[in-house]
């Protein structure tokens, strides 16, 4: 017992460190405020799937047509929140990570937005294609001096513009780029602040002239070294450091997270926080939110640009743990739930199973995860531990091979489970099937753990803890 006791404390004392410290509470809690824009531009794309992408598929071209205005809304709903969401995600990191060094978090969020876009690439080559033209007008275009590159049987027109930022680098592709430089920039002002490398205003200022004028010095020295940064990268490599981030960084993180043995060591890593009374889903939230939840996002942007799920980059995001191995919350007590309902002769466990059934339905699971208690219960260690990897395998297994679609669109996390899988996947039956079919198979993991349970007194129950 005295090893069990100093393994668990010793267990907390680490998690419990990993989760309130600073930079990776900020990732995490700028994730969370992430949430109404993605979730508004998921919302948009998912109804453009209901208004015009299945009726066309389906033959309903007069429905699509009369719905056209509410499409192209529904678009600019998009274009503002998850094609430019690490411009928000820039600034949320910023502006948290300066209140947790205790300076002025508005200008924090300010300038770690400014450094991002510093870095952005501002000039951008367009490229036409010219296929058909005849030579005397091919010719008489590069006499004219633009910029005609000419093959066997091709030929397109190159022209550049300057002034203009890089939309692709504004969404998904840019989160990396805006988390590393946003955390740069953000340290440098919060460094200098707190070092008093500001300028000092007559008492009699207004607080808010105070705070901006403060601000100055910090700000403009966190941003000069975010755009020096940038600009020694292009010199060095000819390529964008937002380019660069995206592939040597994010890419290869991404690639990694898509492994089998990925997606079933996180999901264990979860329950097993969870069984020492941690918060799984926060504690791993930057890896949760910044690997899988950019992958998440850049399933929904690559289907609004093409509309056809076959092109969708990434099989495993965020929601893919939430659809198929998170049923009724953490470790799928729905299904244990259930098991209680039909197998429990314990009136302590039916109890705590009635009052937490109905709000297990939407995915809130705390009632009984503390209720039963599964905390550091071994009666229920193993089903708790091993059912998640179990479900997120047959799904990840499912997805890879063709027999659900991946999931795409951010959903609320209180959906029930089923229509989740539904609405993530853009309204596909085989996945809101496979969610319910990983509930089955949950409640037949729980089953004889239930049935053992039986045999078990409350008295000796307690005895365990």
């Amino acid at each position: 017992m005295a090893f069990k006791d100093s393994f668990i404390e010793k267990f907390m004392e680490v998690s419990g460190r990993i989760g309130s410290q600073r930079h990776l509470v900020a990732i995490r809690d700028s994730f969370i405020a992430a949430m109404p824009i993605t979730m508004a531009g998921s919302i948009a794309v998912l109804l453009n799937v209901f208004l015009r992408d299945l009726p066309v598929n389906l033959g309903w071209h007069g429905f699509a047509n009369a719905m056209a205005p509410l499409v192209e809304i529904n678009g600019y709903v998009y274009g503002g929140t998850i094609a430019v969401m690490a411009m928000f995600f820039a600034f949320s990191l910023g502006s948290n990570l300066a209140e947790s060094y205790g300076v002025n978090s508005l200008a924090g969020g300010l300038i770690s937005f400014g450094s991002f876009i510093a870095v952005i690439p501002q000039s951008l080559n367009f490229s036409t294609e010219l296929t058909g033209i005849d030579n005397n007008t091919l010719t008489a275009l590069t006499d004219f001096g633009l910029n005609v590159t000419q093959s066997a049987d091709a030929a397109s027109l190159t022209t550049s513009g300057s002034g203009v930022l890089g939309l692709s680098y504004l969404g998904a592709t840019g989160l990396f780029s805006a988390l590393i430089i946003g955390m740069i920039s953000t340290m440098i002002y919060s460094f200098l602040m707190r070092k008093n490398l500001t300028i000092k205003m007559p008492d009699t200022v207004p607080p808010a002239v105070t705070k901006a004028f403060a601000a100055i010095i910090p700000g403009t020295i966190a941003i000069y070294t975010s755009a020096f940064i940038g600009y020694i990268a292009f010199t060095l490599t000819g390529l964008p450091l937002t380019d660069l981030i995206s592939q040597y960084i994010q890419q290869p993180l991404m690639g990694l997270s898509q492994g089998l043995g990925s997606v079933i060591f996180l999901s264990f890593l979860i329950q097993l926080f969870w069984f020492f009374g941690l918060h799984g889903h926060n504690v791993l939230a930057p890896i949760m939110d910044g690997v899988y939840g950019a992958a998440l996002n850049e399933n929904t942007a690559v289907y609004e640009a093409t509309r056809d799920i076959a092109q969708l980059p990434w099989d495993w995001t965020r929601g893919s743990f939430d659809a198929y191995a998170q049923m009724g919350g953490s470790g799928v007590t729905l299904a244990l739930i259930v098991a209680i309902f039909w197998v429990s002769k314990r009136e302590d466990h039916r109890t705590i199973a009635k009052l937490s059934a109905p709000m297990g339905i939407f995915n809130i699971n705390e009632p009984i995860i503390f209720g039963m208690p599964i905390v550091l219960n071994p009666q229920f260690a193993i089903p708790w531990l091993v059912t998640p990897p179990i479900l997120a395998t047959i799904a990840y297994l499912a997805t890879s091979w063709g027999l659900v679609p991946p999931v795409f669109l951010a959903v609320p996390w209180i959906t029930p489970p089923g229509l989740y899988a539904y609405l993530a996947t853009g309204g596909s039956f085989a996945a809101a099937f496979l969610s319910l079919f990983n509930l089955v198979v949950a409640f037949f993991i729980y089953l004889p753990f239930v049935l053992v349970a039986n045999r078990v007194n409350i008295g000796e129950d307690e005895a365990n803890y």
